[in-house]
């Protein structure tokens, strides 16, 4: 128990520390103040004061992260809230939830040296505290309904979106089809699905944003439908569709001399050599600050809006999709639940079990009961594996499971690359990226383009997913930052020490041995060493690069 008993002081520590600051920060007063003290849990276990400079420090860090210079804190307009209000009211609620995976990771290992009295207490002692998480967390939920920005926020996020939309039909739509510079792309039989080929595709029409060249997908001959793209997508393009008789280059250097002049540069599959500056996770340095304000990971934003272009369903494909959502009884609130089974587990990810994605469906429906009524908990199920629905029909009857298993069966190897196929994982990831939360894998593209999908329907969904394995990553990405935030020094030769403003490269991996997920630490590497450190004293680095602006287009 005397175990117990020094765990909780840390936890408290953490807590106090952490929410006190970010709860200050978030007032009106930490606007104008120019002191306050909060404790933090240093590696000897004592509590420190902390003053204004350390204070400061930490608001420099924050706007380094969010990609701005450091001057005074912006002042609130008539017309939005200030930037760092919106990414302090974020911090708080992801502090809240790294606080509880910390806890209860812990309290878990502890569990292990306890009898059964202790382990009875201990489990009581979660049940309790997640009641006082999921408060919190309504607390801060209802915070941004009330705060008198709510209008303005859906409001700027329909207002980017439209924006990115009719920069994008300007590009895919040129004048002059022939004269237009052009990076064409193929989808791939032997090294690619459909989602692998759905994120390549969304890639090559961001590549050709941020080169200013119309992008030509050539697909027809495509092992799920000879049709190609097209049998399922609309056009990318309803003016320019080939690059004709020009002889496309390899990809080079989008600074060299020779990409300039070229009329077509044909970009490969997931990792380019050499990697531009405006590739993932880069955001476009002349929407960065709306982007900022408006969206807690600012990139699947960005990278959503791609994603929703090129997978528009033509007339037939948005019919079936309208018939599926009323056979199945899709409605609202619902959970996504994607599970990968068969061919994926040998070598790309790892088993597991219903009950594992079902913690995660019952926390949703727990937090959405404080605010609303919920007469019927349902959850749509995609899998490969058709013999799961009634696996999890008998181990959770108070649940309502939506599924296609016919999709299922597609999906197996023997009829996965036919046109049967190809619409049932279209629908499957339509369906999972209309769900109010999805608990998947992200090792899958079929869960990061979902999650990518989903972002196009609401204000600010970062948080509406969760993955059992790997956080969030693009293949092929540029280098995942984070930027320390406090200080740590290392307490296990598993971990690695910081600095406030240390650059810390993230590792995603989900084969690691140490997954990144959900009990606090984050593993990262700084000068040449590898390790991890509590993921609340780090925040990620959002990059910003020079991209097209558009004018012409804006001004339309």
């Amino acid at each position: 128990m005397e175990l117990r008993g020094k765990l909780i002081l840390v936890l408290g520590s953490l807590s106090v520390g952490v929410l006190v600051l970010n709860l200050s920060l978030l007032s009106n007063d930490a606007l104008s103040h120019v002191r306050y003290a909060k404790a933090d849990h240093t590696a000897s276990g004592k509590f420190a004061h902390i003053d204004v400079n350390e204070r400061n420090l930490q608001i420099r860090n924050s706007r380094m992260l969010l990609g701005r210079p450091v001057n005074k804190l912006t002042a609130q307009s008539e017309n939005h809230p200030p930037t760092e209000y919106e990414h302090i009211r974020r911090k708080i609620d992801n502090g809240v939830t790294e606080l509880w995976y910390y806890m209860s990771a812990q309290l878990d290992e502890l569990m292990e040296d306890l009898d059964h009295n202790g382990r009875e207490r201990v489990e009581e002692i979660l049940e309790n505290a997640g009641h006082q998480k999921r408060s919190i967390l309504t607390d801060i939920y209802n915070l941004s309904r009330h705060d008198n920005h709510d209008k303005w926020r859906k409001k700027e996020s329909e207002d980017l979106k439209q924006l990115v939309k009719k920069r994008l039909n300007y590009l895919q739509n040129p004048e002059n089809c022939f004269e237009a510079k052009k990076i064409v792309c193929n989808v791939y039989d032997d090294i690619c699905g459909f989602s692998c080929n759905a994120h390549h595709v969304a890639n090559c029409l961001l590549v050709a944003y941020a080169t200013n060249r119309t992008f030509v997908l050539e697909s027809r001959g495509w092992q799920y439908s000879i049709e190609g793209w097209e049998s399922v997508f609309q056009p990318l393009s309803d003016t320019c569709t080939t690059i004709g008789d020009v002889e496309a280059i390899e990809w080079t250097d989008p600074r060299s001399r020779k990409f300039k002049k070229a009329k077509a540069v044909r970009l490969p599959p997931f990792t380019v050599n050499p990697s531009p500056h405006f590739y993932p996770l880069a955001i476009p340095k002349d929407l960065s600050e709306r982007l900022i304000r408006i969206h807690g990971f600012p990139f699947v934003w960005w990278f959503g809006q791609f994603m929703t272009y090129v997978m528009r369903p033509n007339d037939a494909m948005a019919y079936e999709l309208e018939l599926a959502t009323l056979r199945l009884g899709f409605q609202h609130p619902i959970v996504g639940v994607h599970v990968r089974r068969t061919d994926k587990l040998l070598n790309e990810a790892e088993f597991h079990s219903i009950e594992e994605y079902m913690v995660h469906v019952e926390e949703f429906y727990l937090k959405l009961e404080r605010r609303e009524e919920v007469t019927v908990k349902r959850v749509y199920l995609a899998t490969d594996d058709d013999k799961l629905l009634a696996e999890a029909e008998e181990k959770y009857p108070d649940y309502e499971f939506l599924t296609d298993t016919s999709i299922s069966k597609a999906a197996a190897l023997e009829s996965r690359y036919s046109e049967f196929g190809l619409k049932g994982i279209v629908m499957d990831v339509h369906l999972l990226s209309q769900c109010d939360f999805i608990v998947c894998t992200m090792s899958s593209t079929v869960c990061r383009n979902s999650y990518a999908l989903m972002q196009d329907l609401h204000v600010d969904a970062s948080n509406y997913v969760h993955s059992l394995d790997s956080i969030y990553f693009f293949a092929g990405q540029n280098a995942h930052h984070h930027v320390a935030l406090y200080p740590h020094e290392a307490q296990s030769p598993e971990e690695i020490s910081l600095q406030p403003g240390d650059l810390i490269s993230v590792t995603y991996h989900h084969l690691d041995d140490h997954n990144n997920h959900w009990d606090g630490y984050t593993r990262g590497r700084l000068d040449q060493m590898s390790g991890l450190y509590p993921s609340y004293k780090a925040e990620s680095k959002v990059e910003i690069a020079e991209m097209p602006n558009y004018k012409e287009v804006d001004e339309m």
